[in-house]
C-alpha cells in the first residue's frame, strides 16, 4: 500500500459513483463540489463498530462544517443497497438513521485505491481523511488503522487553520492553533514577536 502523503498539494483524484442521499440513490462526482471545501473520509465497512460513531459524529456537526463552506462525503467499499439499509437502521441498533451527507459506494474499490487508502489484502479502506480546497487541491490527509476513530473537533480545527492561511497568505499557524489565536509571520525577523512571548 502506498502512503497518501504524496497526494497533499496535488489535485484530488476525481470520481463518479452512486451515493445514498436522503434515503435515495444519486450519482455524484467529486468535481461537482468545486468551489467549496470538502471533507472526504473513508471507512472500512457498513454495520461495523467504530464506523457508525464517526459517521454520526460528523453528521451531528454538519452545520458547523456547512457554516465554513464545507461539504462532507463518506466512502466505503459497500454497495449502495448496504448503505441504504444502514441508514434505515436506527442508531440505537447500530445503524446511522438520518445523516446529513452522502454515503458513497466504492464497490469497485477504485476510489479508495486512487487515494492510496485501500488495504489490498483485506479489500477494505483504512480510515483515510482528506481536506480538499475549493480548487480541488488536497490540503491535509490522515490515515488511521481500523481500531481508532477520528476526531471531528480536530478536523474542524485543521480545516479552519487552512482556511485562515489561505485567506491570509502572510501568516502561518503554530501547533494547536484555534481561531482567534496568534499566528506567525513566516519571516526570520517578523516571527520574533511571536517567539518572544513564548514561555
Amino acid at each position: 500500500m502506498t502512503s497518501s502523503g504524496r497526494l497533499v498539494g496535488l489535485e484530488a483524484p476525481d470520481f463518479r459513483a452512486t451515493a445514498v442521499v436522503d434515503h435515495a440513490f444519486r450519482e455524484i462526482s467529486l468535481r461537482q463540489y468545486r468551489g467549496r471545501y470538502v471533507v472526504l473520509f473513508f471507512y472500512p465497512l457498513d454495520f461495523t463498530f467504530v464506523c457508525p460513531t464517526e459517521i454520526t459524529a460528523f453528521s451531528d456537526r454538519h452545520g458547523d462544517f456547512a457554516r465554513l463552506g464545507t461539504d462532507i462525503l463518506a466512502v466505503s467499499v459497500d454497495s449502495p443497497f448496504s448503505h441504504l439499509a444502514w441508514v434505515q437502521t436506527e442508531r440505537r441498533s447500530g445503524g446511522l438513521g438520518d445523516i446529513a451527507f452522502p454515503l458513497v459506494s466504492d464497490l469497485t474499490k477504485q476510489i479508495a485505491r486512487s487515494f492510496h487508502v485501500l488495504d489490498e489484502v483485506a479489500g477494505t479502506a483504512l480510515r483515510g481523511l482528506f481536506l480538499i480546497d475549493p480548487d480541488g487541491v488536497i490540503l491535509h490527509s490522515t490515515i488511521n488503522e481500523l481500531a481508532v476513530g477520528r476526531s471531528v473537533e480536530e478536523t474542524l480545527r485543521v480545516l479552519q487553520a487552512f482556511q485562515h492561511v489561505q485567506a491570509h497568505p502572510d501568516q502561518v499557524c503554530p501547533a494547536g492553533w484555534t481561531p482567534g489565536a496568534r499566528t506567525i509571520q513566516p519571516d526570520p525577523i517578523a516571527s520574533r514577536a511571536f517567539f518572544a512571548d513564548r514561555d
